[in-house]
């Protein structure tokens, strides 16, 4: 057996947690976001999906769309808890791990063949386990690289299998089709139709070369190998590298700075509530953005001060995004703690220690709560300025 990946998603996360702590939403249209001009919709359950709502919508147009819809403002410490819960269950089944996001992690099994001579059971066996022990449902895509992978755990939402056997990569992309593949946004799109590419079929008509003349050598490059089922090595991050991270993919690409800033927060809170669960303190922050034409920029800062809470996080990116932002659409988002190391306290002798103390001992209190079931949200996710 060769190389072997799973892509296990959560299906729908923030509206799950909300439906397994308020059961009285099932079956309800749901909306994670906050009522108002300047929000987005962060997430929302498959009922109001069918209204045409989705992530990153303004929640002025989600509110047209679904009027009678259930709004709840994020709880992101609570989703931290229970995202901790079940990538616990996912580290421990083999040591492949790299979670990618509160909501989404990879699994390596290749090489354990004699655990699990059978992809596919494994997959049911942790569906299950996960399931029994969180109550909640995952998604999951098998395959032989990374990005096939992610593409298959998609590929039947929600609570469902996907498996893609070794050499039928061109054939599941084409059943996929060009305007779902990941990566692929809208501005892509448009390009791809004006010159009569309507089809991952049509696309593998044109060689390497011949596309990076007519789109760039990144978004060519990227372009042939996807159509291919080739996986272009977005993912190719190591899975023991010490950092915590997260990404958004945008579809269409985010071009509204209210809703960039609202997801730069949201992102800044679940790193650092995740660190918090796990007891570190990271001493970097990076920040990824990758625009409509694929090319990508990443960026850190290591303050002198130390990085103890989600307001510096928040703040040391909305820096890095002034330094590198250059006005166009986000096709991609994310926040990295780097340089993490084991610690709860702040260090003694920081400048500003009696502040920083005062802010992260907040958000550990914030992180019990959520615990214990009880919601508590700060002002600034109430009401932005």
């Amino acid at each position: 057996m060769g190389s072997v990946f799973f892509h296990i998603d959560l299906d729908a996360f923030f509206a799950a947690v909300e439906i397994l702590d308020h059961p009285e939403y099932k079956g309800k249209p749901l909306i994670i976001g906050t009522p108002g001009p300047r929000h987005v919709a962060s997430t929302c359950s498959y009922e109001a999906r069918k209204y045409g709502v989705h992530s990153a919508m303004p929640m002025t147009t989600a509110l047209r769309l679904c009027p009678d819809a259930i709004c709840v403002r994020g709880r992101m410490e609570r989703y931290s808890e229970k995202s901790h819960e079940v990538m616990s269950i996912i580290e421990s089944f083999a040591p492949g791990f790299l979670q990618v996001s509160v909501d989404e992690a990879f699994l390596e099994l290749t090489g354990m063949e004699r655990i699990y001579p059978l992809p596919g059971k494994a997959a049911r066996m942790l569906k299950q386990e996960i399931l029994e022990r969180t109550g909640l449902t995952v998604s999951i895509g098998v395959a032989s690289s990374r990005f096939i992978a992610k593409l298959a755990s998609d590929f039947k939402k929600p609570d469902g299998l996907t498996i893609v056997p070794p050499g039928k990569e061109e054939a599941f992309v084409d059943r996929v089709g060009l305007g779902k593949l990941w990566g692929i946004g809208g501005s892509t799109l448009s390009m791809l139709r004006r010159r009569g590419i309507a089809s991952t079929v049509q696309l593998r008509q044109y060689g390497k070369e011949e596309l990076m003349r007519m789109f760039g050598e990144k978004s060519g490059e990227y372009l042939y190998d996807v159509a291919r089922g080739i996986d272009p090595g977005i993912y190719a991050k190591d899975a023991k590298s010490r950092s915590i991270s997260t990404e958004r993919t945008f579809f269409p690409d985010l071009v509204d700075m209210d809703a960039i800033e609202t997801y730069l927060l949201e992102m800044s809170e679940e790193v650092m509530f995740r660190a918090l669960e796990e007891k570190k303190v990271p001493r970097t922050v990076s920040l990824k953005l990758r625009y409509g034409d694929f090319t990508t920029v990443t960026v850190q800062d290591t303050p002198r001060h130390g990085i103890y809470s989600s307001s510096d996080v928040f703040s040391i990116s909305k820096s890095l995004l002034s330094s590198k932002y250059r006005g166009e659409g986000i096709r991609l988002l994310g926040i990295a703690l780097q340089g993490v190391y084991d610690g709860e306290d702040i260090a003694q002798g920081e400048f500003f220690m009696d502040k920083e103390k005062k802010e992260r001992e907040l958000e550990k209190a914030i992180l019990s709560l959520g615990k214990k079931g009880q919601k508590l949200v700060r002002a600034r996710n109430l009401e932005k300025r």
